[in-house]
């Protein structure tokens, strides 16, 4: 599951960048890299920690008030710094990051080969950056209608985010499958896969919906449209997260901060739903009790820890409610057929 953060504004880019990379760091990854745009187009990427991205850039220009940044968990190809994101364009006048996958790679790459192109990474996602760059010199059409025409040629996941050499006031930003969140601050914006980077800076966020393109310009103009173009009139809504809840609190990782936060998180769980004379309030779920109650076999879908969480609740409720259940991987769950029935109530974990 990899991380993205993108920044366009008046402060220096690179500071937030890295915060934000650190504040993703509970989502797993295994290389990191950066992208900062101040006249060059300067990528600095490498496999391992973000720690070690910060010790690989040391002596380099890292300026610029525009950039992204990015960690990965390798899909395609192993992980090592050439396959790290950002990746440039052929001619380096471009750069991407990407979450998610992109299953008609191969066919596109090898058209791209094929027109003469040359790659190199082993990546998904530097096809789409090559694809966009062909795109944008052969049919001679602005930067974000060759995003718009190769994004309806990609079969797949994607949460993008696009700078240009040749644009350097503008932030390109996409998602289909995979979240994607702009925030809105003052004459600055800021991406992220999630608000963790983000809260810190502004409350004001709108989260793309599916198949929407953000346009965020320096200055504080931004657009939101769908890959068909069609303008969306953006729904900006107002963060409730707590950013203490977010930091490691102490502890030397997420993990021990997780294990040990477990007795309040059950506490917070309960509260609400269990009254002081033993009733138990299940809110919307009531309207659905009966079903529940009939099913003949509840199915779990999640993914990584989520996963783990419902193996937990596998046992949990077979127990005592004496109701099979399957716990499925969201990732592979994705590309089967499944047999599921009016019968079945399905559980997906975020």
């Amino acid at each position: 599951m990899c991380g993205i953060v993108g920044y366009i504004g008046p402060r220096e880019a690179f500071p937030i960048l890295i915060k934000g990379l650190k504040r993703l760091e509970y989502r797993g990854y295994d290389s990191a890299g950066v992208a900062l745009l101040n006249g060059d187009l300067n990528v600095y990427k490498c496999s391992g920690k973000v720690a070690d991205l910060e010790e690989f850039i040391i002596g380099k220009d890292i300026s610029g008030t525009l950039g992204m940044a990015h960690t990965r968990w390798a899909t395609h190809g192993v992980p090592n710094d050439s396959n790290a994101h950002p990746h440039y364009s052929e001619s380096e006048n471009l750069a991407i990051i990407h979450n998610g996958i992109i299953e008609n790679y191969k066919t596109l790459k090898e058209e791209l080969l094929n027109r003469g192109h040359k790659f190199a990474s082993d990546t998904d996602t530097e096809v789409l950056i090559q694809l966009i760059e062909d795109i944008l010199v052969n049919e001679k059409v602005e930067l974000e209608e060759a995003i718009r025409i190769a994004l309806n040629q990609v079969v797949g996941a994607y949460a993008i985010v696009i700078i240009s050499k040749d644009d350097p006031d503008t932030l390109y930003a996409a998602r289909k499958g995979s979240p994607l969140v702009v925030g809105i601050g003052k004459d600055e914006f800021f991406l992220a896969s999630d608000a963790t980077p983000i809260v810190e800076y502004t409350k004001n966020v709108v989260y793309l919906k599916e198949e929407e393109m953000a346009i965020l310009r320096r200055g504080g103009d931004f657009m939101i449209k769908t890959i068909e173009n069609r303008e969306q009139t953006p729904y900006i809504q107002k963060l409730e997260l707590n950013l203490s809840a977010i930091e490691k609190g102490g502890f030397d990782h997420f993990m021990l901060k997780e294990i040990y936060e477990q007795p309040r998180s059950i506490r917070d769980s309960f509260r609400g739903r269990l009254k002081p004379d033993g009733e138990i309030v299940l809110g919307g779920i009531r309207d659905y009790e009966q079903k529940i109650f009939n099913a003949h076999r509840i199915i779990i879908i999640a993914c990584g820890t989520s996963w783990h969480a419902g193996l937990v609740g596998e046992y949990v409720i077979e127990d005592i409610a004496r109701i099979p259940v399957v716990v499925e991987y969201a990732s592979e769950f994705r590309y089967r057929n499944p047999v599921i029935t009016e019968d079945d109530v399905v559980l997906a974990i975020s």
